[in-house]
């Protein structure tokens, strides 16, 4: 097995452009403010939910999750013999590329979001059980330890491993693990949040006044959910 310069180069391509479309922040520009200045700061799902709202929150990690789709199947269509241990690497690298770009779009000046909707895109397209699965540890863990934040992180840890294991394959698990990487790395400031205690926690989600209380904030929360990232 031969991996060609051609496909690597054309399969990070169609992965990046893909991954560089960023609804949340051109949902805020529309509205008026730039995403990434407000609340927590991410150019992502969760952060749509606190500063717009549920339901455009689920759209957005929708359209998140189904751009490293489409990329992954589109590079697999263009790169039908990129194949190791029954698995298609060439879209296994545009899901990693939608993951790059969507964590660092050039024309958001590479600051972008946290990349674990794409990153959860492209296990989907890998294996659907797989998603499946990890979607529910994922979602535990968060439940579990009331951040969010604790799922990406065991997911970029967790994936490589599983895809390499189940593929008996390693090429495959050392590409995703580029993804891991840029995950963790994003990742490293909500760390940072929790040991000083500023990190939302995961109930935010349905007990928003407990946050503001938390905060010391005793209206709706908004000074906090909506307050300026300095």
């Amino acid at each position: 097995m031969k991996i060609m310069i051609n496909t690597v180069l054309g399969s990070l391509i169609i992965g990046y452009f893909f991954g560089c479309i960023n609804p949340s922040y051109i949902f805020s520009k529309i509205k008026g403010f730039d995403i990434r200045k407000y609340g927590s700061g991410n150019a992502g799902a969760s952060n749509v939910v606190i500063l717009i709202g549920k339901k455009m929150g689920l759209f957005v990690a929708l359209f998140d999750i189904s751009k490293a789709f489409v990329a992954f199947r589109l590079a697999e269509c263009a790169f039908p013999d990129a194949v190791s241990g029954n698995l298609n690497y060439a879209g296994v690298i545009a899901g990693v590329g939608a993951v790059i770009g969507h964590i660092f779009p050039f024309y958001m000046g590479f600051k972008g979001g946290k990349g674990l909707a794409c990153f959860g895109g492209t296990v989907l397209a890998i294996n659907y059980m797989l998603f499946a699965v990890l979607f529910v540890a994922a979602l535990i863990i968060a439940i579990v330890t009331d951040y969010i934040c604790f799922a990406p992180i065991t997911m970029a840890f967790i994936v490589p491993i599983t895809v390499g294991v189940i593929y008996d394959t390693w090429i495959p698990s050392v590409i995703i693990a580029i993804a891991s990487v840029a995950l963790l790395y994003k990742h490293r400031q909500n760390l940072a949040r929790i040991r000083t205690g500023e990190e939302l926690k995961f109930h935010f989600l349905w007990r928003r006044q407990d946050e503001s209380e938390r905060f010391g904030v005793i209206d709706d929360g908004s000074d906090i959910f909506n307050r300026e990232v300095k």
